[in-house]
């Protein structure tokens, strides 16, 4: 009989979702690169998430902005979306980007979560998790996550009541035009007059 060991010290049961996907699943799994944001950090916060099929091709962009939250407490409302997304569409697996490595390693299980604040989310993404027959989260430098982030900042933008600034305009203004005829060779306006030294472009009509 091998040696008893303490169940502290016990390794985790291996969750097969975080393996590589079944054969019935290699081809149809969604990827979901998710954001979030907070502006102060707590701040005006909000979350970004794009889903595609393997191919790239988007399927959704959800964004929604939280109020005053935390930098995580955004990622994982992202998460939750993305999972919650997958879920109501009837999809088995679903693939994970994120450029939060805070948030990939607690999910899998690197780290903890000590933060009150974040372990009933926690909570809840692990539970959504359970109803997927597959599932995979990874970590990515944020420049690779730049539309996530995009739209995560464009829902804070908003729940702050920013506007975007109008476009300037480039367009020369149209300078004002004068009937006048050549008389002993000196232009005289016929309809207004101009203050002594002003410059002309003169236009000979037919």
């Amino acid at each position: 009989m091998p040696p008893y060991t303490p169940r502290k010290h016990r390794p985790a049961a291996a969750d097969n979702r975080f393996a590589a996907p079944p054969e019935n699943l290699a081809g149809s799994y969604l990827i979901a690169h998710v954001d979030g944001g907070a502006r102060g950090n707590p701040g005006p916060a909000a979350f970004g998430v794009v889903v595609t099929d393997q191919a790239g091709h988007s399927l959704a962009m959800l964004s929604e902005y939280l109020g005053h939250q935390t930098n995580n407490y955004a990622e994982y409302s992202g998460l939750l979306a993305a999972l919650q997304y997958a879920l109501e569409h009837g999809h088995k697996a679903l693939k994970v980007i994120s450029d939060s490595e805070l948030l990939v390693r607690q999910i899998k299980g690197v780290y903890r979560v000590k933060s009150p604040g974040l372990q009933e989310l926690y909570r809840r993404a692990k539970e959504l998790i359970g109803k997927l027959e597959w599932f995979s989260i990874e970590h990515v430098l944020r420049e690779k996550n730049r539309e996530a982030d995009r739209l995560a900042n464009a829902a804070m933008d908003k729940g702050m009541g920013r506007r975007m600034l109008a476009p300037v305009s480039l367009a020369v203004p149209q300078q004002p035009e004068y009937e006048g005829v050549v008389r002993n060779g000196v232009i005289k306006l016929l309809d207004a007059e101009l203050p002594e030294e002003t410059r002309v472009q003169v236009r000979v009509k037919s």
